[in-house]
């Protein structure tokens, strides 16, 4: 959930761990001067802790900067969990489209086909299962419906979502813009989607996710829960200030529902490098429905089907997507060709990133190092 600022940013305590804490894997052993220098900023404009995970024509490496704690000095997990936010809807678009190839669903059909009432008629007949995964529904978002910032949000962490009572909250709001007449980055669409998952199949949509993407992948560090309030596992801690110079306070548990469908996944580096690399590959969707996923939108800022095109300052663009949920900013994305990947997760303490801070800055040059470095 909330990617949409981050997103938009990467197209334009104790001391950050040394070169010595890296993990490295495969042939090369040279160390990655430039890499290892952005990710260090990323850690002195803010960050708590950071770590990365780099592939280039094979040879893999993995930095971390920063520290699993805030006050602590433990160093970040090399291997540890996160939430992924937004990344979760590559998972759910990918979901969504083995259920379109299938002939489960249809991509231009209307919503209304499939969850009849769930909007008003002049929406529901209107917005296409395709314009929900591109963002391009007219629907506002349910998160500036709901206490998901400052001290309210702190008093509702733990509260339970359904996803019926976060589309109502904006069901009767009037639209953004005529459904397919424009592009909006909405959670709202993606929560939608986890419905209609959940209306062919008659399964939760964490339980298909899991069948039709985890489990064929083998990704055993990844997770789609839905009222499980902890990261299991080793992980970093994410942190919120519910007001400007406020305290921070440990965030890692939240109840992930009120992000659902759009934000609520856990997973780690090499989970996501494999899903990522499996998806663009071609393992998970038929040649015509990975073309559909693929297919981005100059007038949608690069967006397709629950993927994002990202350039860099080498020309290369890559494909992926961002997430940003309370305490974790993630990035996973991946040249066409799979010569070159990167996987990172940023924990922090503010929520949502603005753009204008340092931080954000530092994020777009830890991507350009990711893809644009020799790795010298």
């Amino acid at each position: 959930m909330a990617a949409a600022a981050l997103a938009a940013t990467l197209l334009a305590g104790a001391a950050p761990a040394s070169a010595a804490d890296a993990g490295r894997v495969g042939p090369s052993a040279a160390p990655d001067h430039e890499l290892r220098r952005a990710l260090d900023r990323v850690v002195a404009d803010g960050a708590v802790g950071a770590r990365v995970t780099v592939v280039r024509d094979g040879h893999k490496t993995t930095l971390r900067a920063g520290t699993a704690t805030l006050e602590g000095r433990r160093p970040v997990p090399l291997h540890g969990r996160f939430r992924i936010g937004s990344v979760t809807k590559t998972f759910v678009a990918t979901t969504l489209l083995r259920l379109a190839a299938e002939r489960k669903i249809r991509l231009d059909a209307p919503v209304s086909r499939y969850l009849p009432g769930l909007l008003p008629p002049d929406k529901g007949n209107a917005i296409t299962v395709r314009m929900l995964l591109h963002h391009s529904s007219g629907l506002p978002t349910y998160v500036d419906a709901i206490p998901a910032q400052g001290p309210a949000f702190l008093r509702h962490r733990y509260r339970h979502y359904d996803a019926r009572e976060l589309v109502d909250r904006v069901a009767a709001a009037p639209l953004l813009f005529e459904p397919g007449g424009g592009w909006a980055y909405s959670d709202t669409n993606y929560i939608v989607a986890g419905m209609l998952i959940e209306a062919v199949t008659g399964r939760p949509w964490t339980a298909v996710v899991t069948g039709r993407v985890l489990r064929p992948l083998g990704l055993r560090a990844t997770s789609a829960p839905r009222d499980e309030t902890r990261i299991p596992g080793p992980h970093a801690h994410g942190y919120y200030r519910p007001a400007p110079g406020a305290r921070p306070v440990d965030i890692s548990a939240l109840n992930p529902s009120l992000a659902g469908a759009a934000g609520a996944m856990i997973s780690d580096g090499a989970d996501l490098d494999r899903f990522l690399s499996a998806l663009v590959g071609g393992r998970l969707l038929p040649p015509k429905y990975l073309a559909e996923l693929l297919r981005t939108d100059a007038a949608a800022g690069g967006y397709g089907l629950g993927i994002h095109r990202f350039p860099t300052s080498c020309g290369t663009t890559v494909l992926g997507h961002n997430g940003e949920i309370h305490g974790y900013h993630t990035m996973a994305a991946t040249t066409p060709d799979r010569t070159r990947r990167v996987v990172w997760s940023v924990t922090t303490t503010e929520f949502p990133l603005d753009p204008e801070q340092p931080m954000a800055t530092s994020l777009r040059k830890l991507l350009d190092a990711a893809v644009c470095s020799r790795g010298r």
